[in-house]
């Protein structure tokens, strides 16, 4: 008896999955505004997200994502930088902060709709306490969060 159960969930098993590996087309407005904005970008990778599109893709030698809805609106753009590469003023501004102590181990440029620009640095104390710190271009801080 265990035998057949177990071979039935297997076979109910097996054929649920099809369903979940289907993938929907990217949505042609995502596609359109993605060229028009990086008319440059080589390397380009789609990834649906269901509620959202990220567009992985170089330009000018940078890794970059750029998230757009699914009307093809876009919401941001993340750029990988390092510590060296801030502005003076984002370093002042993190050097100046109650985080001072901690030690930078990713930064992110953010470029936001409204030609805003913002500098992520996720600082850490320890193994497991840490914070993504959120700067303006002045070296101001944002915001914070806690991040794993």
């Amino acid at each position: 008896m265990k035998k057949i159960v177990l071979a039935g969930m297997v076979i109910l098993l097996c054929a649920s999955v099809p369903a979940f590996s289907q993938i929907r087309k990217i949505p042609k407005a995502v596609e359109e505004t993605f060229a028009n904005q990086y008319r440059e970008a080589s390397d380009i990778d789609f990834k649906d997200q269901l509620v959202s599109v990220d567009v992985h893709f170089l330009l000018n030698g940078d890794t970059m994502v750029a998230s757009y809805t699914n009307k093809g609106i876009w919401k941001e753009t993340l750029k990988r930088s390092n510590y060296d590469e801030l502005p003076q003023e984002v370093k002042d501004g993190f050097k100046k902060s109650k985080y001072a102590d901690r030690e930078v181990e990713d930064v992110t440029v953010m470029y936001l709709p409204g030609d805003i620009t913002q500098y992520r640095l996720k600082a850490k104390k320890n193994g497991v306490e840490k914070k993504y710190l959120f700067f303006n271009p002045k070296g101001r801080m944002l915001r914070e969060s806690i991040t794993l």
